[in-house]
């Protein structure tokens, strides 16, 4: 009877770490989503550029929005955004087009990609932040290599976009400024408190599974993914954190506990009954005036 319950037991701790396995690959393996959506629609005039992600490992594929207008109230920037998990440039939550437009039309450059393993770039792994921090990275390395003219430039990234922009601009400092929608501050705990959102499993056994499971199967430490310590490298540079209370995805305390590390250096702007990265479609307006406000601190 004991070899019995001691073969049962075996065959459910061989299925759960099968499970958790299989829930952490598929969690680092989303499918990729398309690019239905064009500038075109939106009235903008682009061109489509491919660019190295800074360790030279995949190439990024994005367009490039050049404004023809001059700002009015501020001098011009060049703007690149971050989209978050699983998505595309296209950020569909905002979207993020409609966005760019108004930013465009604001006189400012603005430059969308896909993420590794994201839309039309290469790659077939989703690290969380931790190889995008470099995508970011190599997205700035193509904006200061081919500007005619320098401008600053801004980062606004949404969701794992903003984490992931906030270690880029720890490491670069010719970053002025950036914006983070709904990011998350530190990785693993969020996943230690958040995973089951993401895997649909119960927290008990599997989320402690998969997060020791998950760095070995990427070849990551997801404890390097820690925008919190690394809003430390960009201060006294200004960021703008904005989350929604509602956000049932990352819950808004992460940000608020990034803007308290610099109060003096950092805004936060804290909406209500928006969804995850969904500030801007509920309040389309005050949003852009926001954004188009910070611009003008840079």
């Amino acid at each position: 009877m004991m070899i019995w319950t001691l073969v049962i037991l075996i065959i459910i701790l061989v299925l759960v770490i099968g499970i958790s396995t299989f829930v952490g690959w598929q969690l680092t393996h989303p499918k990729k989503k398309p690019v239905d959506d064009s500038p075109e629609n939106y009235g903008l005039n682009w061109k489509d550029v491919t660019f190295a992600s800074r360790k030279q490992d995949v190439k990024l594929d994005g367009w490039f929005l050049e404004a023809e207008s001059e700002p009015a109230v501020s001098k011009r920037i060049t703007i690149i955004m971050s989209h978050g998990y699983a998505g595309t440039r296209l950020e569909k939550g905002l979207p993020a087009l409609a966005l760019a437009k108004a930013l465009v039309e604001a006189g400012h450059h603005v430059l969308m990609f896909d993420f590794r393993n994201s839309g039309r770039s290469e790659g077939n792994t989703t690290t969380i932040g931790y190889l995008e921090k470099d995508d970011i990275l190599g997205a700035i390395d193509w904006v200061k290599s081919t500007a005619t003219a320098p401008t600053p430039i801004l980062l606004i990234g949404f969701s794992m976009g903003g984490t992931a922009s906030i270690l880029a601009a720890a490491e670069e400092k010719s970053v002025s400024g950036v914006i983070t929608d709904s990011a998350f501050s530190q990785l693993y705990p969020y996943l230690k408190d958040n995973l089951p959102v993401w895997s649909k499993l119960p927290r008990i056994p599997f989320t402690p599974l998969i997060l020791f499971i998950l760095p070995k199967l990427i070849g990551v430490n997801i404890h390097a993914v820690d925008a919190l310590a690394a809003t430390d490298g960009i201060a006294p540079r200004p960021v703008l954190f904005i989350h929604s209370r509602d956000d049932l995805a990352i819950p808004y305390t992460n940000s608020v506990q990034m803007q308290e590390r610099h109060p003096n250096d950092f805004e936060l702007w804290l909406t209500t009954q928006a969804g995850h990265v969904g500030s801007f479609q509920i309040q389309p307006e005050a949003y852009i005036v926001r954004v188009l406000k910070f611009i003008t601190k840079l």
